[in-house]
């Protein structure tokens, strides 16, 4: 892959304050949601946040499997990333995520037992742009 993708990859990621992201459900029929990318390191590791009681968070428990999508529809870019979504509930870990302003979604504040961090750990990439689509590894990024 040339270095011009490989920017316009990171570009899009790091343009893009949301991502749909799509989970499994009981009957094995993918669910998407869009949702606010709370931070991410590269292309390996995402983090965002949601309710613990939330569908998607039931789906995940039962089956991790996980992808993120993120867009730029005016300029026709799209980054699917698949791997797998952990559910975080550590008190610990949803403080150092917590923002002023989450207590209208969690009103307990970051001990609130109905907020949760999920991370999600990609493993496979596929980008499309001007007609081209780009398979890649995400470990074969991480220099990038």
């Amino acid at each position: 892959m040339d270095q011009q993708v490989k920017n316009d990859i990171i570009g899009l990621v790091g343009r893009s304050r949301d991502a749909i992201v799509c989970s499994i459900d009981e009957d094995g029929y993918p669910n998407a949601k869009n949702m606010f990318r709370a931070k991410n390191k590269g292309l390996h590791t995402f983090w965002f946040s949601t309710n613990t009681s939330a569908i998607r968070t039931g789906h995940w428990l039962r089956c991790p499997k996980a992808c993120i999508y993120f867009l730029d529809a005016e300029n026709f870019h799209g980054l699917m990333l698949t791997g797998q979504m952990e559910i975080l509930t550590e008190e610990n870990i949803k403080r150092a995520f917590w923002h002023e302003g989450d207590e209208k979604y969690y009103s307990l504040g970051p001990t609130d037992p109905d907020y949760c961090i999920l991370r999600f750990t990609a493993e496979k990439g596929n980008y499309y742009h001007g007609l081209r689509k780009h398979l890649f590894l995400v470990s074969d990024t991480m220099g990038w």
